[in-house]
């Protein structure tokens, strides 16, 4: 029994995020309510893809034959490290490749944007059978390359600096387990490479004020020290921004509104300890003024023990 909750300790367990309109693809391992143990440091790459050919218009679907099929590459390294048993810290760099099948609007590629999370555990406690986590996660994003926000639906990002906050629930009883969390995005503002652009108004500068976002996160099912399987939903809402205009592209502060459900799987090997594999799908089915995408993912990570390596240190 102990050594199976120290190996659910290892577990990082990963959740493609098909937040934005540009179809940026965000692998977050703050997302869940796991934690990694002290010294030990997990890392690995993920990849995956998206895409999706009806859009929502502000409220109104479509398509648009202009564009045909939009679809984002995306190639991730993510890390874990655990300062102690209930801190830890991480991070993420994806690279984004987009494309469209019809039309003139040429793909965009490169880096997008570094984010780093601290997880920490304000509290647990044992709840009935069950045993109760409180989870507080503070993180920020800033963008690593100098990439083109102002080419919506195939700019790799909105290239806006991102301060977030987060509080998560996480309750298990045994092999099953139920998460929930609730995010507020705080966003500065945009810079682009033009003097004017028009939202509902005119505006004679190059500065666009991003509105702030809310994220919230449900997830659960079978918790295991080998496999991880559970169910997601999660809804993405802008406070404020606008909507498409008919027939325009859609621009960095327009109202982006998304409810997707999707699946995650994790496997941790018994032939090679600290070795695990993740796989990823997703769909949105609800939203405004984005894309309904449908995304799948795959990644390997390995865990580091730098506990042990500080101990045959220590006796040398």
């Amino acid at each position: 029994m102990k050594k199976n909750i120290i190996k659910k300790n290892k577990i990082i367990s990963i959740f493609i995020c098909l937040l934005f309109f540009n179809q940026a693809i965000f692998a977050q391992t703050d997302i869940d309510g796991l934690m990694m143990q002290k010294n030990f440091f997990c890392v690995g790459p993920t990849v995956g893809k998206s895409s999706w050919k009806n859009y929502w218009e502000g409220t109104f679907k479509r398509d648009n034959a202009n564009l045909g099929t939009v679809s984002t590459a995306a190639a991730m390294i993510m890390g874990n490290y655990g300062i102690t048993d209930k801190l830890n810290l991480l991070f993420g760099l994806p690279y984004i490749k987009t494309k469209a099948s019809a039309g003139n609007l040429k793909g965009q590629k490169g880096l997008q944007d570094l984010s780093v999370f601290v997880k920490w555990v304000a509290k647990e406690k044992m709840i009935g059978k069950g045993n109760l986590k409180a989870i507080l996660i503070g993180g920020y994003s800033t963008p690593v390359s100098n990439y083109s926000a102002d080419l919506l639906p195939l700019s790799i990002g909105l290239h806006s600096k991102t301060t977030m906050l987060r509080l998560t629930a996480d309750y298990e009883i045994g092999d099953w387990f139920a998460t929930a969390s609730g995010t507020y995005n705080f966003r500065n503002n945009v810079t682009l490479d033009r003097n004017t652009y028009y939202t509902t108004e005119m505006h004679y500068t190059n500065e666009v004020k991003m509105p702030d976002a809310t994220y919230f996160n449900l997830r659960a099912g079978y918790r295991s020290s080998t496999w991880i399987i559970e169910a997601i939903a999660d809804k993405w809402t802008t406070l404020g921004g606008f909507d498409i205009t008919k027939n325009n592209m859609p621009f960095i502060s327009n109202k982006m509104n998304a409810t997707k459900l999707g699946i995650h799987i994790k496997y941790d090997t018994d032939f090679v300890n600290g070795l695990s594999f993740i796989a990823d799908a997703s769909t949105t089915v609800a939203g405004r003024n984005v894309g309904q995408s449908t995304g799948f993912s795959g990644g390997v990570f390995y865990i580091l023990d730098f506990s042990k390596k500080q101990k045959e240190e220590i006796k040398k």
